[in-house]
This record gives structure tokens, sequence and C-alpha cells, in this order.
């Protein structure tokens, strides 16, 4: 019998199937123990099914692993993967990581890791696609590529060396924000930080606004000054002013002062509203025009990629200034209602003025009940004369509604549809 071999960043997220085709969940990761004398035994996957939660496949529950799918028996335990003592990530952990040459020449850093299945049907750590220094001097240069056995290096823990996370980062280049968030903190926290210190700011604060409080507050606090201020000029206003609101005041006042002076300005007003109220809901940053620009215009502003999709959902028409707090607010004109018009068809002639704004004391549940009266995903929030402040999305109600916790997903899962036929424990040692 041939062995099977596997590279395991080509696993990341490669479906999970059960025996009727049905798909479970994706992979993220896989689990290994290291043993005294022989290449470290795959014990499980760490994948992630529907709802964002992380749980742990068994390695004699999958029937087949392949470069584009991986098929189980159909059973999988919804419980929320723990990474336990002598349990080792591949992706999470060994990715990045340097080790020397037995034979003295030199070291290396591990770039991808095969997995290998031998006669007895086992997963074993096979070969390792290492990436040597580089001998060039050219900041573009790369070093050399080679492969190697686990039997030929040796890991050293003693240097004090921090493992690069670079390796890992380019693993996650295509994850989306929510899913980048999660697979971060699912990491011991030593190497969350590394993989933190590796991401670029935006990529960061994409991040950091999909994670509950206390873990954007423990990520922020281990940055450098410098760095946390970047950050925090990448994120939402709204959502920078719930993350420094957490911090103490001496803290805040730091950090706002190390910031762009524009973003800065934006957080400082979300800062004097309460967090329940729409001011301490809304985003500072809604798409604003004026009554004279036109439905292509619009449009134009509302094809950035960048653009939140709640925020994208309508334009506001004001008299000037065109940035908060503007002009006296003049109506709203919904994406739909633009597409029914010309190109050159100006707003003025198009705007819903039905449509009552929120005034900026308003209560989350007041704001909650007009979005769902409407059929609406965000709303104009106005002051006391009636110039435009910003607008609340129903996106930020429902992170105020939801539980505190209701990102971890460890609430009752008593309504969540099984994904199994039956109860599947894990065997002692997860074996």
């Amino acid at each position: 019998m041939s062995t099977q071999r596997v590279f395991v960043a080509r696993l990341a997220g490669c479906s999970v199937f059960d025996p009727t085709g049905d798909r479970l969940g994706k992979v993220r990761d896989v689990v290994v123990i290291y043993r005294k004398d022989d290449p470290p035994r795959v014990i499980g996957l760490v994948v992630e099914i529907p709802g964002r939660r992380n749980v742990f496949l068994s390695i004699n529950r999958v029937t087949s692993i392949a470069t584009g799918q991986v098929i189980t028996t159909g059973l999988i335990n919804v419980r929320k993967f723990q990474q336990r003592g002598g349990e080792v990530r591949v992706m999470s952990e060994l990715l990045g990581r340097k080790v020397y040459f037995r034979d003295g020449s030199g070291h290396a850093v591990i770039e991808d890791v095969a997995i290998e299945r031998n006669r007895l049907g086992e997963w074993d750590v096979g070969q390792l696609f290492l990436r040597k220094p580089k001998t060039s001097a050219s900041p573009f240069a790369k070093g050399p590529t080679t492969f190697s056995s686990w039997a030929d290096v040796r890991e050293d823990h003693t240097s004090g060396e921090a493992q690069s996370a670079e390796q890992l980062v380019a693993t996650y280049s295509e994850l989306k924000p929510a899913d980048l968030a999660n697979t971060l903190l699912d990491l011991p926290d030593d190497r969350l930080l590394e993989v933190a210190e590796e991401l670029s700011d935006e990529r960061l604060a994409d991040a950091l606004e999909e994670m509950p409080e206390d873990d954007q507050v423990h990520i922020l606090e281990q940055l450098g000054d410098e760095r946390a201020a970047h950050i925090l000029d990448n994120m939402e206003p709204d959502d920078a002013a719930d993350l420094l609101g957490q911090l103490p005041e001496e803290r805040l006042e730091e950090l706002l002062e190390l910031m762009e002076p524009e973003e800065a300005e934006d957080v400082r007003e979300l800062l004097k509203y309460l967090p329940d109220s729409a001011g301490g809901l809304m985003t500072s940053e809604p798409i604003v025009l004026s009554a004279d620009a036109t439905v292509a215009e619009a449009l134009a502003l509302i094809r950035r990629h960048e653009l939140h999709p709640a925020l994208a959902a309508a334009v506001f028409v004001t008299l000037p200034p065109y940035e908060t707090p503007t002009g006296r607010l003049l109506g709203t004109v919904h994406f739909q209602r633009m597409l029914r018009y010309p190109p050159h068809e100006r707003l003025g002639t198009i705007i819903d003025d039905t449509l009552d704004p929120v005034p900026v004391t308003a209560s989350a549940a007041e704001v909650a009940r007009m979005l769902a009266s409407y059929n609406l995903v965000s709303l104009p929030v106005v002051d006391r004369a009636h110039r435009l402040v910003g607008a609340v999305s129903v996106d930020d109600v429902l992170d105020y509604l939801l539980p505190e916790d209701w990102r971890s997903h460890d609430g009752d899962d008593s309504a969540r549809p099984p994904l199994t036929a039956a109860p599947a424990a894990r065997p002692t040692g997860r074996r």
C-alpha cells in the first residue's frame, strides 16, 4: 500500500463532508501530539462548523483526506474545541517555527508540513517544507527551499526567539474579518499576540471590530502606543469609540492624542453619547451628498469596497456642509430607488422624505423598533437642529441587543440542529 501524503497548508479552508455528500464545515487546523523517538502523530482536525464554532474532529472519524476535501463518518461532536496540554496545532503553531538541521548545516523556517498515512491507517507528520535564510542582500530575495524529514531537524526553544508568524498570516489572508477574529481567539495567547504583530494595521483593525470588547482591550494593551493608535485610526469610529470607552480615562486620552486628528475628533464626538443611545451606536461616517448630486455620483460612492454593506444601502441628502455634523437633513435616497432612475437624475428629486430620522438621544430599543417596523438596515441620526450627525445600522443594534457572549457561541445550543447522527464523545487521548 502506497503512502498517502497531504500538505497541511493546502487543507486550510477545505470542506468537510459526511458520507452522503452533505457539507459539515471546513478545516481550520490539524492537531498533533509529539512522541519521543517518532514524528508527531496526527490525532484530529479543527473544523469550523456553521455559526463559526471550531470543533474537534478525531482522526478516527476521518475516512479520507485529499487536497480539496475531507470525508468523515458523519459523526461530529459540536462542543467547542479547546486545546489540551501536549497538543500542538500545525497551522497555528508549527508553521513559521525555526528548526535546526541535525547535521549542523544551519537553520530554516517551516513553511509547510506534510502529514502521511501509513499502512496501519494512522496519520503522522512526514516531510517538512523548509525555507533557509536568504543569501542575497536584495530586500525582494527569498532564501532557498528544501524538503526534510522530521528526524533530520530539531527545534530550539531555549534561544528566546519568538517564532515567525509570517507564514501563518499568509494562510489567513483569505479569511473574512469575522472568521479571522474567531481564528485568532482560538490561538494560544502568546501566538495570538505574535500574529497580531504581523498583521497589517487595517487587517487587525477589521478583526478587532469582530471581537468581544474584553478581547479587544487585551490585544490593544499588548501593542505599542503608536501601533495601537494606528489600529484605532483604521477602525470604524463607532467601534473605536466603544473600544476606547473600556479603557481608563488617562489611557483613553493618551491614545486619542496619538491618533490622526480627524479620526480622533470623530471618536471624541461619539464618546459624548451614552453607549445605549442612537448617538452611542451610530457611525459618524455615512454617505452624505447634496441635492444636486446625481444618481451616478451616489452609486460610485456606494461601490467603494471598504464601505460597510449596511451603510451602502442609502445615501443622505443634506444642506452644506456635507461632513457630520452636516447642514439640515433633507431626506434619504435608498439604493434600490436609485436603480429605478437614469444616472443623470438629481438626488433632490427622488428623496424619500417620509422616513423620520431618529434623535441622537433615542434608545437602542427605539432604534430597533424603527428598523424592524420599516424593514430598514440603517437610519439617519440627527441633533436638535435637525443636522445629520451619523447613521445607525442594524448590525450596530444587534451587537448591542445580543448577549455579551454571543460571539463565543458558548450559550445554550438546544436550538441548534444536530450535526451528528449520535453523540460522538472523544475517545481517551482524542484517538
